[in-house]
């Protein structure tokens, strides 16, 4: 799912991945497993070893949407015109491409590097400031947005222990680095990503809740979810993901 909120969030989220990251404090150990049970559990626990502290957020997260975010979404969804919700949907994901194209770089993708920066100028300019994708309707140059998480992935680094940030929701160490630096280094980068996430969000509402309502552990269906689908980003793999994970389509 998506990601969103302003810049105080961000850089919340820096401190709280840093202290995460530097020794993982807040962390409960995990109960004794029996001789039978441990390479699953220990599998489970390589995999999220924060899941005391995720879950606390998982909770927090979940009320925050069903009080302020979806509610807020609504009134957004309803207030606003599809038209320009359309043009508002194309601008974010048109300030995320600068970013797309130096994350394909340094991946040695100078093909999607260089269909980021196709699509930023045409739609920046013929496009009247992003707001329609003239790229992809006319030319067929579609968007693959790709990150810092994503490049440092191709590369080989491991994507560390799964995390759910407040508000912004699931991540892992490395992603949610990578999207601190990137916030820290370009801020307005930084908010585009935000804004790009926040619209996503919007746009696929209904989904993203339908996922996990009904389920009997809603916070491991997202964790799953996220963590595969992150894979086939990673991996640029265009098999489509297990049935239980929605594949989200690109707004124009």
């Amino acid at each position: 799912m998506g990601r969103f909120g302003v810049m105080p969030v961000v850089f919340l989220t820096a401190m709280l991945v840093s202290g995460l990251v530097s020794g993982g404090a807040w962390a409960q150990s995990a109960p004794a497993k029996s001789p039978t049970d441990q390479p699953a559990a220990t599998a489970e626990e390589d995999k999220d070893p924060l899941e005391s502290l995720n879950r606390f957020t998982f909770q927090l997260n979940t009320v925050l949407r069903k009080m302020v975010i979806d509610p807020v979404v609504d009134v957004y969804q309803a207030v606003t015109p599809d038209p320009l919700e359309k043009a508002i949907s194309n601008i974010t994901a048109n300030l995320t491409e600068p970013v797309t194209a130096a994350s394909s770089l340094l991946q040695g993708d100078t093909e999607n590097a260089g269909i980021a920066t196709k699509r930023f100028l045409i739609n920046t300019t013929a496009g009247l400031g992003g707001t329609n994708d003239v790229a992809a309707d006319e030319m067929g140059l579609e968007r693959r947005k790709e990150d810092l998480g994503q490049a440092a992935g191709a590369g080989g680094m491991s994507p560390g222990p799964y995390l759910v940030l407040p508000i912004l929701g699931p991540s892992s160490t490395r992603d949610a680095l990578g999207d601190v630096a990137v916030s820290i280094a370009v801020p307005p980068a930084g908010l585009a990503n935000t804004a790009d996430n926040a619209t996503a969000y919007s746009d696929n509402q209904d989904d993203l809740n339908a996922m996990t309502r009904g389920a009997l552990d809603p916070y491991i269906v997202e964790r799953e979810a996220y963590l595969q689908r992150r894979q086939t980003q990673v991996s640029n793999d265009a098999q489509t993901p297990l049935e239980e994970i929605p594949e989200f389509e690109e707004t124009k």
